[in-house]
């Protein structure tokens, strides 16, 4: 149900590939909030199709479409029709795709932001775990908020991600 686009398939999902290179090399692997970085062609194996698989797995399986949805009316209750990147939610109160779940929820986002350091490499698993969602999705949903356009105004990335939040939610009676 993710992105099945060449984009998607060459840019995103490369996690699992830099991470294999870099614990090869002993060194952590250059990465975004995301985690995933620009090392695809260096992967020999299929680690970048399997982690992929994942991907559309999670988007399509229950709980990462009850995910999906709650994203999208999260979304829709912000008084500011904007979302920032690079952070859960900043000081002036303004928040990514996924910091608009935890908003909705009523999560310490101020507190969130302070526990995940967005240098670290485990923090697609930290985002997941908090918001129970699988880590590959809190890392997809990562890279589309943050890297799948670089030069966008705030309102701009509403529209493309809520668009893009639409795309993968299934329609009724569609497997």
């Amino acid at each position: 149900m993710a992105a099945t686009s060449a984009e998607a398939h060459t840019s995103a999902g490369t996690y699992a590939c830099a991470e294999a290179k870099a614990s090869s090399e002993g060194e952590a692997a250059s990465m975004s909030r995301s985690g995933y970085d620009d090392d695809i062609y260096d992967c020999d194996d299929n680690s970048l199709y399997l982690y992929r698989a994942n991907i559309d797995r999670a988007f399509a399986g229950r709980r990462g479409q009850a995910f999906l949805k709650e994203m999208l009316a999260a979304m829709d209750t912000l008084p500011d029709k904007k979302l920032i990147s690079s952070l859960l939610q900043e000081d002036s109160g303004e928040v990514c795709a996924i910091g608009a779940v935890g908003r909705a929820r009523g999560l310490d986002m101020e507190r969130l932001n302070h526990l995940a350091d967005e240098d670290d490499p485990d923090l697609g698993r930290f985002v997941a775990k908090k918001f129970g969602i699988a880590e590959c999705m809190a890392r997809e949903i990562m890279y589309w908020n943050d890297e799948a356009r670089r030069r966008e105004t705030p309102e701009e990335r509403f529209a493309r991600m809520r668009k893009w939040i639409e795309e993968q939610i299934r329609k009724e009676g569609k497997a």
